[in-house]
């Protein structure tokens, strides 16, 4: 469900370290904007939360007139494996995102890379 506002997205940005969760559409906004010097109302970038507790995540997309806030929290004892440091924004590709949903790690060491192929690189 929450890939319905993250699928045309251009930039996704995770807000590594624990988020307080008390903070609604305002703080969040306001917190892209002067800690990460990101512009919050840029219609093409999600921003991704994470609580203390790592089982609920919140997602903010502004959405041409106005603010769009979804929010996960995971059941039976599963945790989200979060970026951990305080303090900083890590933007990430929509696969990334996906892995971290299915509760796996955002850096995946044998997951299969991209490969650019065209006519010069060719061997056939």
């Amino acid at each position: 469900m929450l890939e319905t506002f993250t699928n045309t997205a251009t930039h996704i940005y995770f807000a590594c370290g624990p988020t307080d969760f008390r903070k609604q559409t305002e703080s969040l906004s306001a917190l892209v904007s002067a800690q990460f010097k990101l512009d919050p109302y840029a219609g093409d970038c999600v921003f991704v939360f994470c609580n203390k507790k790592r089982n609920a995540i919140k997602v903010l997309r502004y959405d041409h007139n106005g603010f769009i806030l979804a929010s996960k929290k995971l059941l039976d004892g599963m945790k989200f494996q979060w970026p951990r440091t305080p303090d900083e924004v890590k933007e990430v590709t929509q696969q990334q995102l996906k892995w971290l949903l299915d509760g796996l790690s955002i850096e995946q060491k044998k997951a299969h890379h991209d490969v650019k192929m065209s006519s010069e690189n060719c061997c056939f």
